[in-house]
């Protein structure tokens, strides 16, 4: 039986349209880390797929959050789940096919096992007190407008944290839980895209 205590601290999110939902289980900044990513990639993946009104901020930073494979639950719609590769392979870029809302990012296979989630796709009221605030700015050199007040983190930090939850996937067995990959042979789900165009290109 599910705890109910357990069932307040989930986060859910969907796309768009809402065909693709599910949840973080129990996330929050003790298990996971809430960053901003302001990569010409994430820019990119948000504009090609007409989503950057929705996805970016002003700063045209995605927020993101990279948890444990296994606390990521896709409840409905993982037929309508679609990846691509962009130009910094080999980050597997995931979107909605129905709304062609942006979802999560991944390595092109779940031997590395991490997925980050598009923050903009989750329960506005409950994402700020589940997640807390950003821990810092990644890529801030390709940002807009002014950044002076951004709290800026080397990737090599982010890695560092990242990889103690990696080995906890790979150690524990739990990467073959991620609902983006095979259990058996650690493969997508979809088969990966070639990049699109940008809109209206």
């Amino acid at each position: 039986m599910t705890n109910r205590n357990e069932e307040g601290r989930d986060l859910a999110f969907a796309c768009a349209c809402g065909a693709v939902s599910g949840k973080l289980v129990a996330p929050g900044p003790g298990v996971g880390d809430h960053v901003v990513c302001h990569c010409t990639d994430c820019q990119a993946f948000a504009t090609r797929l007409g989503a950057a009104e929705r996805i970016l901020d002003r700063h045209a930073g995605t927020a993101l959050y990279q948890g444990r494979c296994a606390t990521i639950r896709v409840d409905t719609g993982r037929e309508q789940l679609r990846c691509m590769h962009l130009a910094r392979k080999p980050t597997l870029r995931w979107y909605a096919a129905c709304c062609d809302t942006p979802m999560f990012n991944t390595y092109k296979n779940g031997r590395i096992p991490y997925i980050t989630v598009l923050v903009a796709n989750c329960d506005p009221d409950r994402r700020d007190p589940l997640l807390g605030p950003p821990i810092g700015h990644l890529f801030t050199d390709e940002a807009a407008g002014d950044v002076s007040c951004l709290k800026r983190m080397p990737m090599r930090t982010l890695m560092w944290r990242f990889s103690r939850r990696m080995i906890a996937d790979m150690v524990s067995g739990d990467r073959r839980r991620s609902p983006l990959f095979d259990p058996a042979t650690l493969d997508p789900i979809a088969p990966p895209q070639p990049a699109r165009a940008p809109e209206g290109a």
